[in-house]
């Protein structure tokens, strides 16, 4: 941890892929590419900085043979000030990004607990890739501080290239959980205080796609290569690695053009045999080298590599270009800066024909390693080559002029001199990784500060020690429908004071929602969270939590949204008992309103921040960024000093999804608007209970064994 507090404390968040100090497997799928090389080197990178005191580069704990122990180490160092800390969330063995998407609430609540361990909170969160932008929004805006966000590749812009391949929205959402990722993105965006971008196309062609773009809480700063690891080849340098090609080429002293990248379709890989099968002049010219992950059996891998590998082996047949192209089954990380080497050495070229590439980091490390460049005019290179003036950018799509492009390259030696001295004096001078953390740090220090809220771990200091857990629940759609159970949950209630605290989280305002519970004759909760999370009272006294007030007050301009859907067909304002300063209710009419995403997207066009929550298909609250139930719950739990895993929570409407998602004992209770939170049946720790309201929460209290979980142990 950070000798001094007057040192940056910087969390950055990886989730998905494999993600360790050393040997990483880039290539091995999907999900292990140029994202898990790129955090793991800005941590060590940020970690020699000298206003930096500490790194945590977070990901996700994997307990699973099939991908080694590694990935199982709680924590593991990367240098004196950095290291990687693994969180658990999800299922203990390895899974696709895609699969994740249920597991990212208990991996937040997982690492607010582990950060609530540690000597100080963090200065800073930085998100990498959708999956953690979600889990950093709420890290943030629970703990009040700033959310710094890279996306490494949009859902936008991927689902409109794969619909434009012919993909269907069907297939694409069934493949991809798109709208779950591009709704987290919007969200991101719309919290987040600085997007950190690899390049201006990323901001121009991909970020412009959402409606919560901002071009102002955006930077680019290019990431980095390792200037040690990726350097041109020594006179007289041997490069073992060229005895793995002998089996594939006819004549192996002729120059290489070289493709490195995962076997993945939107690589496009398969144009280069379509060029070398197109040219003569090429085949005469040069061999294709193709590094395409590892591989034992082709018929072994999944679904997408094994068509991306079956192709290229075919279209080796169909042009005859045995002996031309060399497609090795396996190498090391360690190899990869000899190949580069070895490619150099012999006079050759890089190519990256992606159909579109978000940065580029393989054109980075060939470009070190004194390779020139042929690469995609679409996204990143199209920066990396006007900053080193080192090769040539080309349709990815036209297996002509990438022949002809590589031609150009490979028989003008002087050319080709001339593009390898660029491309090692623009390296050095424009992605150098210390210049990276250094534009990273003077931007994140400008951040500081701003989102500042009294100490949320620090217990209320009368909290009831004995208390070890508690129940919380909805009123209407939980509690109260079944006059003839409640007298036996207050009873419950009565005989267990000792040991379980009880709250309330209701959509009702402060007044309503007493006014209720005595018409019921409810016990007086010990924590009352009202206005679908906008106000939270404690103890039988219901003193406010003032601390809380301060903190969802962060960007939340309640005039200006009043008056954005001022006149806004469907909607109406409810009477004045049903609002707060922090609550904008509405009666909403489907059939003459707009759907619910156009109202989101309307507020995020107009810069405003706020949770939108659907009730019954015929309210509309709109609260702040920072306000929901969910949100007041783990703010209360810190307060109360116990942890999710020992609160049961009841809801019965879709007012209470995010009450239930995470690391609390869920139970969604039988009523009529149980369709509501339908999406949460195959959820972890979420039970439907077949009884109706009381009657079904206490039905949840033998099904989890409530009053059986085994004490807290003292600290």
């Amino acid at each position: 941890m950070p000798d001094a507090d007057d040192k940056l404390y910087l969390v950055l968040v990886s989730i998905h892929g494999l993600i360790r100090g050393h040997d990483l497997e880039l290539g091995r799928d999907a999900d292990t590419g140029g994202q898990t090389k790129y955090v793991v080197d800005l941590a060590r990178a940020l970690g020699e900085h000298p206003r930096v005191g500490q790194v945590d580069l977070v990901t996700r704990r994997i307990v699973d043979p099939k991908v080694g122990p590694d990935y199982a180490e709680p924590i593991e160092s990367l240098s004196e000030r950095a290291r990687i800390v693994r969180i658990e969330g999800g299922p203990e063995e390895y899974v696709p990004k895609e699969q994740l998407w249920d597991h990212l609430d208990p991996f937040t609540d997982n690492l607010v607990d582990w950060l609530n361990e540690q000597p100080r909170s963090p200065d800073i969160i930085h998100g990498h890739y959708a999956d953690a932008g979600y889990v950093g929004v709420r890290v943030a805006n629970l703990l009040g501080i700033p959310l710094v966000h890279t996306g490494h590749s949009l859902g936008r812009d991927k689902r409109k290239q794969l619909l434009a391949k012919g993909m269907s929205p069907e297939a694409i959402e069934t493949t991809y959980n798109m709208v779950r990722r591009i709704r987290a993105e919007e969200e991101l965006l719309a919290n987040a205080d600085l997007v950190i971008t690899s390049t201006r196309n990323e901001i121009e062609e991909q970020y412009r796609l959402y409606n919560f773009y901002d071009p102002e809480r955006m930077a680019v700063i290019p990431p980095g290569t390792n200037l040690a690891q990726f350097r041109p080849p020594e006179e007289g340098e041997e490069f073992p690695f060229a005895a793995k090609l002998a089996p594939f080429l006819r004549d192996p002293g002729k120059p290489l053009v070289l493709a490195l990248s995962r076997p993945d379709e939107r690589k496009n890989i398969a144009i280069l045999l379509e060029a070398f099968g197109q040219s003569e002049a090429l085949r005469e010219a040069a061999n294709l080298l193709v590094i395409a992950g590892n591989r034992d059996n082709i018929r072994d891998l999944d679904q997408g590599p094994e068509a991306v590998l079956t192709d290229l082996l075919l279209r080796v047949d169909e042009h005859g270009l045995y002996g031309h192209v060399a497609l090795p089954k396996r190498h090391t990380p360690e190899e990869v800066g000899q190949v580069y080497r070895m490619a150099a050495a012999g006079g050759g070229v890089f190519v990256n024909p992606a159909l579109t590439e978000p940065f580029g980091l393989t054109l980075l490390e060939a470009a070190a390693s004194g390779l020139p460049l042929v690469a995609t005019e679409n996204g990143g290179p199209v920066d990396i080559i006007a900053n080193c003036d080192n090769g040539v950018l080309v349709d990815p799509l036209d297996a002509g002029m990438i022949a002809e492009s590589l031609l150009g390259l490979l028989t003008d030696s002087e050319r080709w001199r001339k593009a390898v001295d660029n491309g090692l004096e623009g390296v050095r001078r424009h992605y150098a990784w210390s210049a990276h953390a250094e534009q990273l740090v003077e931007r994140m220090e400008t951040l500081g500060g701003a989102h500042r809220t009294p100490a949320v771990e620090r217990p209320l200091q009368d909290a009831p020690a004995y208390r070890d857990r508690a129940i919380v629940s909805d009123l209407d759609q939980s509690l109260l429908g079944d006059p003839e159970s409640l007298p036996a949950f207050a009873e419950f209630l009565q005989r267990n004071q000792r040991k379980v605290s009880f709250g309330i989280a209701t959509g009702r305002t402060f007044g309503s929602a007493l006014a209720v519970m005595r018409k019921y004759k409810l016990p007086r909760p010990d924590v009352l969270i009202s206005g679908l999370g906008t106000r939270i009272h404690y103890r039988s006294v219901l003193s406010e939590d003032r601390a809380w007030t301060d903190h969802i007050d962060h960007d939340w301009s309640r005039a200006r949204i009043e008056r954005l859907f001022r006149d806004e067909p469907g909607l109406k304002l409810q009477p004045t008992d049903k609002q707060n300063e922090f609550k904008l209710s509405y009666f909403y009419d489907p059939e003459e309103g707009r759907p619910l995403a156009e109202l989101v997207d309307t507020l995020h066009r107009h810069e405003l921040t706020a949770n939108v929550i659907t009730s019954f298909g015929q309210y509309i609250d709109i609260v702040p960024s920072r306000a929901s139930k969910g949100q007041a719950l783990r703010w209360v739990a810190l307060r109360l000093g116990i942890p999710l895993e020992r609160i049961l929570v009841a809801g019965g409407s879709g007012a209470d999804e995010d009450l239930l998602r995470g690391n609390t004992l869920g139970v969604v209770v039988a009523n009529r608007h149980g369709e509501e939170l339908s999406e949460l049946v195959d959820v972890e720790r979420v039970y439907f209970s077949e009884r109706s309201h009381a009657a079904g929460l206490l039905e949840a209290v033998d099904h989890y064994g409530f009053l059986d979980l085994e004490r807290r142990k003292p600290a």
